[in-house]
């Protein structure tokens, strides 16, 4: 039986025709910022903070947050430059979720997530967090916060 090819790229950009329910990962090199989306597609949810090592090798406080919150897609953060191109560090991130969405069967795709952590940061301040009580929380607040854009652009007929 031929495996499914793991690279993303090469896939067409998937066109969601029902509502789902998105897990949304903000990759970074210590830390992941997770959020998921409602089952209804609509509205995204901060809910935790991993370690990047479990994250990166499946391990089981990943898999509980899968098991517990079943996504049908993996969305991940792509960080772009201010120019909107890709750099080194958006290759890094675009190698480690291919590695992440082959090992779990999710289909991938990529949401900009340029300035999402400026704009967590400045959310958890308005909220009057200090910067060291807002460690830990950026991360899962940037992931809902391009999460929410990629659950926007994929709203189809009425919501209500």
């Amino acid at each position: 039986m031929p495996r499914a090819s793991p690279l993303p790229l090469m896939r067409p950009r998937l066109s969601w025709g029902h509502r789902v329910r998105a897990l949304a990962l903000d990759i970074g090199e210590t830390r992941v910022g997770v959020a998921v989306s409602d089952p209804q597609g609509r509205i995204a949810t901060p809910v935790c903070v991993l370690p990047a090592a479990e994250v990166f090798s499946v391990a089981r406080s990943f898999r509980r947050v899968l098991e517990d919150w079943e996504p049908e897609v993996l969305v991940c953060g792509r960080p772009l430059t201010m120019a909107g191109e890709e750099g080194t560090q958006a290759e890094r991130v675009r190698a480690v979720a291919e590695s992440i969405a082959a090992a779990t069967g999710l289909p991938l795709e990529f949401e900009d997530e340029r300035l999402s952590s400026a704009e967590a940061k400045r959310i958890l301040r308005e909220q009057g967090l200090s910067e060291k009580s807002m460690r830990g929380k950026v991360d899962m607040v940037a992931a809902s916060l391009f999460l929410q854009a990629w659950l926007d652009a994929r709203q189809v007929g009425p919501t209500v």
